[in-house]
């Protein structure tokens, strides 16, 4: 598809003729979790990002002995091939086909194209929330090949690492702290990291969601100087949705080995005492 360099997309078409296929589960996740009550895709499990796939008690991935429960009760297997779309341009459903790898499940795709695509498209909703028999679901050890620390951001200041800011223009020059409406969950100080280069998530995809061809990525990645000589990538935004997003574009799409998603991202390093910030303003 498009010569991306892996085949983790499947298209609308490619969805609604395996709705029935129990090799398949579909997985919806929502920024907005209440819009998988309002309609889904037939046969889709839904996952809230916050209540289901964060730990309670620390803002981590669960355990993957957790993991391993929570998709097992969903009836998702070891064997399952897991397809993965959600609003806002697969922001949480990039986060999650990132987290699924992470565990080591790699049979794991992408709906080229979020719910808003689907519903556009006039293709069949429902509000029934599917049961499956549960499932055996065995969570690899955690592929920290794909996910950066602090202190993994901190030694890149100092090396060719090539830091990504995938937030908005607004976000990265320091002008606003968080995105209209996400006020709360600001940070205490404004800017991004030095040495980022901002290449805001949404310049990767078309005005419906799907991702632009693999030239026009390649294009856009390397002019702004994140590909280059084969270098390391750190990708980052706000909380890591938007970042994972943008991890999947260069990890997935485009083949670039060495990339890894930052998800404390702004929260955390916009929070932490004792390192460094720029602001453009």
């Amino acid at each position: 598809m498009a010569d991306y360099a892996k085949d983790v997309l499947v298209e609308t078409d490619w969805v609604a003729e395996h709705l029935d296929d129990d090799g398949v589960r579909i997985v919806e996740v929502d920024e907005n979790p209440a819009l998988y009550a309002e309609a889904h895709i037939p046969r889709a499990i839904g996952f809230d990002w916050k209540q289901d796939l964060q730990d309670q008690v620390k803002r981590d991935f669960l355990s993957p002995e957790d993991f391993g429960s929570l998709m097992g009760s969903r009836g998702i297997s070891n064997d399952h091939t897991v397809v993965l779309y959600g609003d806002r341009n697969n922001w949480f459903a990039a986060y999650t086909y990132w987290y699924f790898l992470y565990y080591g499940h790699d049979n794991v795709k992408l709906m080229n194209g979020p719910r808003e695509k689907w519903v556009s498209e006039g293709r069949d909703t429902t509000t029934e929330i599917p049961s499956y028999p549960e499932a055996t679901f065995e969570a690899k050890a955690p592929d920290e090949s794909i996910r950066a620390r602090r202190q993994e951001v901190l030694d890149a200041l100092a090396g060719d690492t090539r830091l990504v800011d995938v937030r908005s223009p607004q976000e990265y020059s320091g002008e606003l702290i968080a995105m209209a409406g996400y006020e709360q969950e600001g940070a205490q100080r404004s800017g991004h990291i030095p040495s980022a280069i901002s290449v805001p998530w949404a310049q990767a995809v078309n005005e419906d969601g799907t991702f632009k061809s693999a030239d026009d990525l390649r294009e856009l990645y390397s002019s702004k100087g994140v590909i280059a000589n084969g270098d390391p990538v750190i990708a980052y935004c706000r909380i890591g949705e938007r970042s994972a997003h943008t991890w999947f574009v260069l990890h997935e799409l485009l083949g670039v080995d060495d990339v890894v998603n930052y998800d404390g991202s702004w929260t955390e390093w916009g929070n932490m005492v004792d390192v460094p910030i720029e602001k453009d303003v």
